[in-house]
């Protein structure tokens, strides 16, 4: 037996695309280590992941879809016939071409989900075709902080946590625990044992609230509260850096007036902190430099309170100085490769159809907020992306789809996405998915988005494919790899799919390369990096330097500044006055308690191995009795008569959903559920659609356009009442070794 080859390669089952050396065997990935001569340097680190080693299950599991299958029977009914390719492109392109003369190009949407694709080919198609109605979660991740820091620094930040330089970190509504396990955990790890102060907002306990010197347990949605409430503090006294506020902070007296009524006791009527421990943190946040905040989905998805707690947080880094500095945070630049923005060819949809955009009024996450955010940028050489930035406002997509209004839209292609259990309001995705026209799902197993399609085709996953991680543009960095062998099967990566439709729809000219491996290589050139030298590393980074306001510019002789209308950091934002929004952050009210529902629900929390959605038919994943939970305090279980271990049922006004109680330290009157659970062993067809109305977090959503923030769009997933009642219908444990082979 010929040994087996040893190849360069990266683990794709989250989004940081950690290098491993795969063993491959006549064209079949054998095994896999982590490789630590690639990120993230230490296979001590990948040594705590249970994901990589999924790998050679994930690539041979029985359930994967390896060919293309065409619907054989009604929507949903579980019944497929094989097809080749070409049968399946030709067919796609002729039906959305009829769509296109019936209906116009915005009839077609696509929904995108996590970094698990490569999405400026599926951006590109949309612009060449016509449609500006892309989607996905954008809205309550990653968008909220890449939005608000550009307005307030001309950039988004890159925020830092050195153990050796930082000297006092926040971590505010992220859970790197359970969500990263990776470098970053291990680095908060080294820091907790500096003994430097380490602040967790958060309701629940986590672990890593757990390593804190000051736990925040936060009541759900109060956040820009206790963000303003800090700022009361520095301002009333006098921690703020009076010298970088004078020289470079616009609207410093209008911050004073504005955060003089958050005194730390208002602040605790409304958020549940007390008073001192406000005074406090204030305190040692301003006074032990530099200080760094990292916030995550928590405060991402807070709805209309989400904009305003990221401008107060982007405010607290500002008037203490914590910007552009080593510890603290880091402003991106440009990259030095072909930008995301480039490759999108957004200036190609015209601007009619720009105008055509599910996104009603919104100020920011729209082509008119675009536009004038990239006219401030561009003065310092910077253009975000467009498509990310003007994702269509995803009920107002499911509406067009139920209603007509404003207009049909009757075709979906879903990649890197899972909507049925992703997207808020679960009843109304399902009713929008089951009338349409035509929906094509690629993916790599029967999802319960997928076994409502029209069409699912097999994508190639990690070690199949090329991989090159850009952050979309906003920061001169790229990881990933090449493939350890080629696609099994018929599996194709998805960038195959969007350039032969392309080339069915008159798109021809604008798909030059024949490859992704191609495409990737031209993207690299400018920055004078061949393909495969980028691969021998898995990294293509050049640091920036620190303070770059303070470089002098050639062509004025002065101070570069920030990429804002001031040039300086906006404390009041000039761009959100001018476009009819809140200058200055002003939060919302709480939702008020419901008659019934006299708890508040987190649905967003993540649990290891799993990784959203995905990875729930893989057998090594889900050993252990992993099963979907509710966490509550022992206070709060005792008032609903609930045990440890007990089934429940979790109840909202939109809907109920089951999970298996968990007692943990958290707030009280609070309960947090997992977030993206399904069955894959059940019934792949109608209508249990692999159980995904057993324990699905977003039957308990809403998701409305009109009580979404009106910047953004951003719904609330944090802070819902809710109600617990004892009992549920979770299905038997069943033989794992046998999901979806039916």
């Amino acid at each position: 037996m010929p040994e087996a080859e040893l190849r360069r390669t990266n683990c794709r089952l989250c989004g940081y695309l950690c290098g491993l050396i795969a063993s491959v065997e006549a064209g079949r990935v054998t095994a896999v280590e982590p490789d630590p001569s690639r990120y993230p340097y230490d296979a001590a680190i990948q040594r705590g992941c249970r994901r990589w080693r999924a790998i050679p299950e994930f690539l041979d599991h029985p359930a994967r879809v390896n060919y293309p299958l065409k619907r054989a029977g009604e929507r949903g009914s579980g019944q497929w016939q094989q097809v080749s390719w070409a049968e399946a492109l030709d067919d796609i392109a002729a039906r959305l071409q009829d769509l296109r003369t019936r209906f116009g190009p915005e009839t077609l949407a696509t929904s995108i989900g996590g970094p698990h694709a490569t999405y400026w080919p599926l951006h590109r198609f949309m612009n060449l075709f016509g449609s500006p109605n892309n989607m996905g979660i954008g809205q309550i991740c990653w968008n909220p902080g890449v939005w608000i820091q550009t307005l307030t620094y001309g950039w988004p930040v890159e925020n830092e946590l050195d153990p050796a330089s930082t000297e006092c970190a926040i971590l505010w509504g992220t859970n790197p625990a359970e969500s990263d396990n990776n470098l970053f955990w291990r680095t908060i790890l080294d820091y907790h044992r500096t003994g430097k102060p380490l602040i967790v907002v958060d309701p629940r306990h986590t672990r890593s609230a757990a390593l804190a010197t000051h736990w925040l347990a936060i009541r759900p949605g109060t956040d820009p509260y206790l963000a303003l409430g800090l700022l009361h503090v520095i301002v009333r006294d006098g921690l703020a850096d009076s010298a970088f506020v004078e020289s470079w902070c616009w609207g410093f007296e209008d911050l004073r007036q504005h955060v003089g009524a958050y005194t730390p006791e208002t602040v605790e009527g409304i958020t549940g902190i007390d008073a001192a421990s406000l005074v406090e943190v204030a305190h040692l946040y301003a006074r032990y430099f530099p200080a760094t905040i990292v916030s995550g989905r928590g405060i991402d998805q807070l709805g209309a309170n989400t904009a305003a707690t990221h401008r107060a947080i982007a405010i607290l880094r500002a008037v203490t100085g914590n910007v552009d500095v080593p510890g603290a945070c880091h402003i991106g630049e440009m990259p030095e490769f072909t930008p995301e923005v480039d490759l999108e060819l957004s200036d190609e949809l015209p601007a009619t159809q720009r105008a055509k955009s599910l996104n009603g009024a919104l100020l920011l996450q729209s082509y008119r907020g675009y536009e004038r955010v990239r006219r401030v940028t561009g003065r310092h050489g910077r253009r975000l992306p467009a498509r990310y930035l003007t994702s269509a406002h995803p009920d107002l997509v499911w509406r067009a789809m139920l209603t007509g209004a404003p207009y049909p839209v009757r075709a979906l292609v879903v990649m890197g996405s899972n909507p049925l259990l992703t997207q808020a309001n679960s009843g109304q995705v399902h009713r929008a998915l089951k009338s349409l026209d035509l929906l094509v799902a690629l993916e790599y197993f029967k999802t319960p988005t997928a076994l409502l399609a029209d069409y699912i085709l097999p994508a190639a996953g990690g070690c199949e494919r090329s991989l090159f991680q850009t952050h979309a543009g906003i920061a001169n960095i790229a990881y990933g790899g090449d493939a350890a062998v080629e696609p099994y099967y018929e599996r194709r990566p998805d960038y195959d799919f969007w350039r032969e439709l392309g080339l069915r729809l008159g798109q021809a000219e604008r798909w030059p390369w024949e490859t992704l491996q191609q495409a990737l290589a031209e993207t690299l050139a400018p920055a004078g990096v061949s393909w495969d030298e980028f691969c021998e590393s898995g990294l293509y980074y050049r640091p920036s330097p620190y303070y770059k306001h303070e470089q002098i510019d050639p062509s004025t002789g002065l101070p570069a500044g920030f990429g804002t209308p001031s040039g300086k950091i906006e404390l009041r934002s000039s761009i959100l006055e001018a476009l009819g929004g809140d200058s200055l952050p002003a939060p919302q009210s709480p939702a008020a308690a419901r008659p019934g529902f006299p708890l508040r629900l987190l649905t967003g929390a993540r649990r290891q191995p799993l990784w959203g959605s995905s990875g729930h038919q893989l057998t090594s994943l889900r050993r252990g009795g992993l099963a979907p939970s509710a966490e509550m305090s022992a206070e709060t279980a005792a008032r609903c008569g609930v045990e440890d271990g007990s089934p429940v049922i979790v109840e909202t006004v939109h809907g109920h959903a089951s999970f298996i109680a968990r007692i943990t330290e958290m707030r009280p009157d609070v309960v947090s559920v997992d977030y993206g659970w399904w069955f894959p062993e059940n019934c792949a067809a109608e209508p249990e659609l692999g159980g995904a109305w057993i324990a699905n977090a977003n039957q308990l959503t809403g998701g409305a356009f009109d009580d979404s923030d009106p910047l953004i769009g951003t719904w609330t997933y944090n802070g819902l009442p809710c109600r617990i009642i004892v009992g549920c219908r979770l299905p038997a444990p069943q033989n794992m070794e046998q999901i979806n082979e039916r």
